[in-house]
């Protein structure tokens, strides 16, 4: 139970929802930052303003997956108001204070730094990412039937990275049937790829093998995808990138070649809010019960 503990969630979207669902059931007092537009309500919760907080109760602080961005400011898609977090106001809180983010970016490294307050990204954790890995995997499915007039069964793919969800992808396409091409860096990497029944691809010989790709998909957050690989992929290919933004594409240049490329960062919150909400609030739960 959360008798007596002090939550304030800023902004977000629907996965917000299911957080804030969870930590009422178990009794937090949770003040929402963000919200007006939102016709439910939920007992022990409060929409309140920004300016109306009182940050000297605050036990724990939860912004969306996505963070901040480097000027502070945290997205919400229940408001119209710029809605900015800043140093002043968490070095109000008390020190036992924890922040809990997403994904983190300089600024938001610096003001929890500079206030000394914990702060907990939560993408960090094999966990999370894991589970986070089925509604992304469902949904890069999903913009793949969309985008493309060929069937997933027989397509030929190639996936970057084998990370936590790249290897989710890897294998919810093999079992649809697509001949799977999967790039990576690490020899012990190629090993498993090959290991999945998969074809590895050293990183270093992209160029040479995305000709025949029809679907690719980037995973990893930093430019992969530039202008002498995809010189070389056909113009029909399809590109998913579901790495943070900006993301490890030119998209400038996938533009200029007639490549569908898309940015899809937090693809879990697009296609399966409830799903990836309660995947964050039970974690969350577990991490606010253990303090």
């Amino acid at each position: 139970m959360l008798n007596g503990k002090h939550v304030v969630v800023i902004g977000g979207d629907a996965r917000q929802l299911e957080i804030i669902k969870k930590l009422s059931l178990h009794d937090a007092k949770i003040s929402m930052v963000g919200f007006e537009q939102l016709d439910d309500g939920f007992i022990g919760a409060s929409k309140v303003g920004l300016d109306e907080i009182k940050w000297e109760l605050v036990d724990v602080l939860i912004i969306p997956v996505s963070g901040t961005d480097l000027e502070g400011k945290i997205e919400t898609v229940f408001s119209n108001e710029t809605i900015i977090l800043t140093y002043d106001h968490l070095k109000q809180t008390p020190k036992h204070c924890v922040v809990y983010s997403g994904i983190s970016n300089k600024y938001l490294d610096d003001i929890t730094r500079k206030s000394n307050r914990k702060l907990v990204n939560l993408m960090d954790r094999d966990d999370v990412a894991i589970f986070n890995s089925i509604p992304t995997a469902e949904g890069a499915v999903m913009i793949t039937i969309q985008h493309t007039d060929i069937t997933i069964h027989g397509a030929n793919v190639c996936i970057i990275g084998l990370g936590r969800i790249g290897m989710t992808i890897a294998r919810i396409f093999h079992s649809l049937g697509a001949s799977v091409k999967v790039a990576a860096k690490e020899e012990a990497l190629l090993a498993r790829i090959y290991e999945m029944g998969l074809t590895p691809v050293p990183i270093t010989k992209l160029e040479e093998e995305v000709t025949d790709t029809d679907i690719c998909i980037n995973t990893v957050p930093a430019l992969i995808l530039t202008e002498r690989v995809l010189s070389q992929m056909a113009a029909h290919a399809l590109v998913i990138d579901l790495a943070s933004k900006p993301g490890g594409t030119d998209f400038k240049y996938a533009e200029k070649r007639g490549i569908r490329a898309q940015l899809v960062p937090g693809l879990p919150g697009i296609v399966a809010p409830k799903t990836a909400g309660q995947i964050l609030a039970n974690i969350l739960l577990d991490l606010l019960t253990e303090e």
